[in-house]
C-alpha cells in the first residue's frame, strides 16, 4: 500500500509542476489567444489566474494549441434563437 501512496503523490507533484510551469507560460502568452477579453487583463488578473491555469492545464493547453477562442455558451434559450423560436 506505501507503494502506491508513493507512486500516487509523484504523479500528482508532476502533475502540479507541469501545470505550474504550463500556468506561468500561459497567462503570459496564450490567455489572450483564446479568450481576446483577457488579452487586455491587468496583471493582477493574470496572478490571479494562476491556480485555475495550474489546475486545467490539459484543458486549456488543447484549446491554445487548437488555437480555439472562447466556447459558446449553450441554453435552452440559444438553441431556440439559432433555430428561429418557435
Amino acid at each position: 500500500m506505501l507503494t502506491f501512496a508513493t507512486w500516487l503523490v509523484s504523479i500528482l507533484a508532476i502533475y502540479a509542476v507541469v501545470g505550474f510551469v504550463f500556468a506561468i507560460v500561459f497567462v503570459w502568452r496564450g490567455v489572450g489567444r483564446i479568450d481576446p477579453a483577457a488579452a487586455e487583463g491587468t496583471w493582477g488578473f493574470r496572478l490571479l489566474i494562476i491556480p485555475g491555469a495550474a489546475a486545467l492545464w490539459p484543458i486549456l493547453a488543447r484549446r491554445w494549441l487548437r488555437g480555439e477562442g472562447p466556447p459558446e455558451e449553450r441554453n435552452p434559450h440559444r438553441n431556440a434563437a439559432r433555430k428561429g423560436g418557435r
